[in-house]
């Protein structure tokens, strides 16, 4: 008993560890604003400061920016209606366009400011989560992939005959590991991803893969040609459509170890967990919260933090044990990556 529960530990602080490391870039840590909106003036200059730092120009064009008067307004996107005839496909790329467009105005469609403006926590309830969402579409800030897969979600929430997943990478490249996650979508009996990153063809995919294993080669073929290997994969379960529902979103009901794992075996992996993710359409999610209990939460942006609470890890299902440490390649002389 004594060795089941340390190893229990032992695998808790693991993922505590790889949950932090998340919030790096490539190795290179990146900033959360913890401090709500509007953004206060600490988290503001710290932005600033990060920007002479790794660009070019340094400080200069920083100084640019703040001091010009003329700079052109910013398009707001509008969130995406439907006609009742409009198909679920079509739905979809319009979300999509939707989350794209929010970057549309730095060009490069992703944010760069080092800053990530929306504080996610996984342990939140799904109705905490989604206020935040809410926010997303009032602010119309620059949002990095974790947080276009929560804005995702919410405006998934009332399309019929759809479910999503949570969906998210570790790759390998140049000694350093990197971390992306999407949206998982299922419909209509084909899978396909909703998102956004740097590189187009790690984000949207359309409902046309007939299995989550073709889903996920797809990606994999992706990596491959920005050169990372793909290491790890996390599967979540479908989340719930009910807005207002206090249960968590379970973000790695099936880990599995992607290059470890024979083809085959990788694959039945996935169709089991495609079966798992069925049979919770069945389960009768816990029951929402009242009226007045929602009045009284609030947004989470703008009020203290919800009480923390960890997912339950009878549930999870990693494809191997955990294997030993390896030592890390060291990276090229000029340190240079490839970041997707």
């Amino acid at each position: 008993m004594l060795r089941a529960t340390a190893a229990g530990s032992t695998e808790e602080r693991d993922e505590e560890l790889e949950d932090e490391e998340e919030l790096r870039d490539g190795g290179v840590p990146f900033f959360v604003n913890r401090g709500g909106l509007p953004v206060d003036e600490e988290t503001w200059e710290r932005m600033w400061r990060h920007v002479a730092r790794i660009h070019p120009e340094g400080e200069a064009v920083g100084r640019g920016i703040r001091r010009a008067t003329d700079l052109p307004k910013i398009p707001i996107p509008s969130v995406p209606t439907y006609q009742p005839t409009t198909s679920i496909p079509q739905r979809l790329e319009a979300i999509q366009k939707y989350i794209r467009d929010l970057q549309y105005p730095l060009s490069s469609r992703y944010n760069h400011t080092g800053t990530q403006f929306f504080e996610i926590k996984k342990s939140r309830p799904l109705t905490a989560l989604m206020d935040i969402a809410k926010e997303m579409t009032r602010e119309v800030l620059p949002i990095k992939c974790l947080e276009a897969v929560i804005l995702a979600i919410y405006l998934t929430t009332n399309l019929p005959g759809v479910e999503r997943f949570p969906l998210s990478f570790k790759t390998q490249f140049s000694g350093n590991h990197f971390y992306h996650i999407v949206l998982g979508i299922h419909s209509g009996g084909r899978f396909g991803a909703l998102g956004i990153s740097r590189r187009d063809d790690l984000m949207f995919k359309h409902l046309e893969f007939r299995t989550l294993a073709d889903l996920l080669q797809e990606f994999q073929g992706a990596y491959r040609g920005y050169w990372h290997t793909l290491r790890k994969v996390k599967i979540g379960q479908y989340v719930s459509h009910d807005v207002h529902s206090v249960e968590q979103i379970e973000w790695k009901h099936s880990v599995l170890d992607v290059d470890r794992l024979p083809k085959e075996e990788l694959r039945r992996e996935l169709e089991r967990h495609t079966r798992d993710m069925r049979l919770k359409i069945g389960k009768a999610a816990p029951p929402s919260p009242t009226k007045d209990r929602r009045n009284s939460m609030g947004s989470p942006l703008r009020g203290p933090g919800s009480p923390m609470r960890r997912i339950s890890h009878i549930e999870r299902r990693p494809s191997t044990e955990k294997k030993a440490l390896e030592k890390k390649p060291p990276t090229d002389m000029n340190g240079y990556q490839i970041r997707v």
